[in-house]
């Protein structure tokens, strides 16, 4: 019974992790077209418009892909 449960456990932290509501991040001008994993990440080094912080989901909705830098 024991074991059962642990499979269990397992088995939902395995699918927890990949959820879609992580937070990704985004320069939220005109033309942006990527997001990014890392506030740090060297292709928002351009950026000029405000760098927002939004859910994977709702970057992929908007029709954003992940940067090449973090490819």
């Amino acid at each position: 019974m024991l074991k059962k449960y642990l499979l269990a456990a397992g088995f939902v932290l395995l699918l927890s992790s990949y959820t879609t509501t992580d937070d990704v991040y985004i320069c939220d001008s005109k033309g942006g077209k990527r997001y990014h994993l890392s506030k740090d990440c060297r292709g928002l080094s351009n950026c000029k418009a405000e760098i927002k912080k939004v859910t994977l989901t709702a970057a992929k909705e908007s029709g954003k892909t992940l940067c090449g830098y973090e490819d």
